[in-house]
């Protein structure tokens, strides 16, 4: 249980964006502008099922409307409530700076166990709780643009750009209004893993800079690293895979909602991830030492940190026995403000999850920015570049067999070389382009500013800079 003077996770964003401009040089009026939430919609519905009227409650959160559309995904959860959805929508914000994504920041809840209900009735749900949305303009393609969040996917995201095309028959840019959607519906290549395949990006790029590694007390790269993930959802289970299959980190430690598994010498995710979509856990699994406070894990000795699931996991109660010296908080709000400072105290190094975590939020505005243009990248460029590479390849050929030089270009290497970009490749270059350029913004501030302790604040400085500006650009 967390202490009682623990602040909420609202009250943590707060105190974070606080901590922040108290180092800027901002007017206080445009601070407060900025802190705020501008609106939140409470819609109360109600949906005939199983021979009654069931009546759900959702949300949708505005905070910023500095740039147009607002962004931000819709979850489906039982503890959702206003003041989640209003704190995530400001991270959404603060996000979207960071990562120059052109929006502001949004997000919706759905009051509902999504577990609890049919295929079929939570698609009844899930389109009235869109109608009651779209009517009032909070779905739209050029105003608000959800995206999938804990609770929901691409199935979800498809019922509701379908009940959007049904209630606006001749808008040509319907598609755009979500986003996560499936490939046969408007999605883009690589956007189910962007998430956690921005994770993966992040830690790179951490440890493309010796200095920053050896601040963590860590030195070298990724491979052989001891990680311990928290959540195996879309986010953890990606970020872990990608880790352990292409960097060689070993993934000791996993911790589900029913215990956790160890193993020293690393577990296959792949394997724990079907056994706990089979059984619901990781009780019984046949690898790795089964732990049932699986929470104690994230207390593990290890190298890094992954909280990937719920926010407020690594709070006052258990941060002072946090021993991992690097966390990347996959998951929004996994540490709060008591914590952090916390871990602060102890050195701990964190990569913050308004950074950490914009993978998802990045590849979407690569999939609206294709809904508006109406094509997927690498149609118009893919076979030029196949064609110009193969000009090259070719000339290189002929001059090797004219001057008897006597060398051919490996297969692997022409193959690789002559293929022009898909847009998975595009997807992911972009993605990488996006991550590497954020850290580095966080990272002047951080290094380049005597005042600016850690990557967070240093994260809360930029983006709330971008914002400010936005806004002034605007007359305020």
């Amino acid at each position: 249980m967390h202490p009682a003077a623990e602040p909420s996770f609202r009250q943590s964003v707060d105190l974070m964006f606080d901590r922040a401009v108290a180092v800027m040089d901002l007017p206080p009026g445009l601070v407060q502008k900025i802190k705020v939430c501008n609106s939140t919609y409470t819609v109360r519905f109600g949906v005939r099922l199983r021979g009654k009227i069931e009546t759900f409650t959702g949300y949708r959160s505005v905070h910023s409307e500095h740039m147009e559309p607002v962004k931000g995904g819709i979850r489906y959860a039982m503890a959702v409530d206003q003041d989640e959805v209003e704190a995530l929508a400001a991270l959404m914000t603060y996000k979207c700076a960071l990562v120059e994504a052109p929006f502001g920041g949004s997000k919706g809840g759905l009051c509902i166990d999504p577990r609890a209900w049919e295929t079929h009735e939570l698609e009844q749900i899930t389109r009235r709780f869109a109608y009651e949305l779209i009517k009032r303009n909070l779905i739209s393609p050029a105003q608000n643009v959800p995206a999938p969040d804990m609770g929901t996917g691409e199935r979800e995201m498809a019922w509701i750009v379908d009940q959007y095309s049904r209630m606006h028959t001749t808008d040509i840019n319907a598609r755009a209004c979500v986003t996560g959607k499936p490939l046969n519906s408007g999605g883009i290549q690589g956007r189910v893993e962007a998430t956690g395949r921005g994770v993966q990006y992040a830690l790179r790029e951490f440890f493309r800079h010796p200095e920053d590694v050896a601040r963590a007390g860590l030195a070298g790269g990724l491979e052989g690293k001891r990680v311990v993930v928290q959540g195996l959802g879309n986010v953890g289970s990606h970020a872990a895979r990608f880790l352990a299959e292409e960097d060689g980190a070993k993934i000791v430690g996993i911790v589900e909602r029913d215990g956790a598994l160890w193993h020293d010498g690393g577990l296959d995710v792949a394997f724990v991830q079907d056994w706990v979509r089979r059984t619901g856990g990781v009780k019984d699994c046949p690898l790795g030492r089964y732990e049932a406070e699986g929470v104690r894990m994230l207390e593990a000795d290890c190298d890094i940190l992954i909280p990937a699931a719920l926010e407020g996991v690594i709070h006052q109660g258990n941060a002072g026995r946090i021993r991992a010296p690097l966390i990347i908080e996959a998951a929004n709000g996994p540490l709060t403000a008591g914590a952090d400072a916390i871990l602060r105290e102890k050195g701990t190094i964190i990569i913050p999850d308004l950074y950490a975590n914009a993978g998802g939020v990045t590849v979407s505005y690569f999939e609206w920015v294709k809904n508006l243009s109406h094509i997927r990248f690498g149609r118009m460029q893919r076979r030029a570049e196949e064609a110009r590479n193969r000009l090259l390849v070719d000339e290189l050929e002929r001059l090797s067999a004219d001057r008897g030089l006597g060398w051919t270009l490996s297969p692997d290497f022409k193959d690789r070389f002559l293929r022009g970009s898909d847009e998975l490749e595009l997807v992911r270059s972009g993605l990488d382009d996006t991550m590497r350029t954020a850290y580095q913004s966080m990272r002047e501030t951080w290094l380049g500013r005597p005042d600016v302790p850690d990557l967070r604040m240093a994260a809360y400085i930029v983006a709330i800079d971008r914002v400010a500006k936005s806004y002034q650009s605007k007359g305020l």
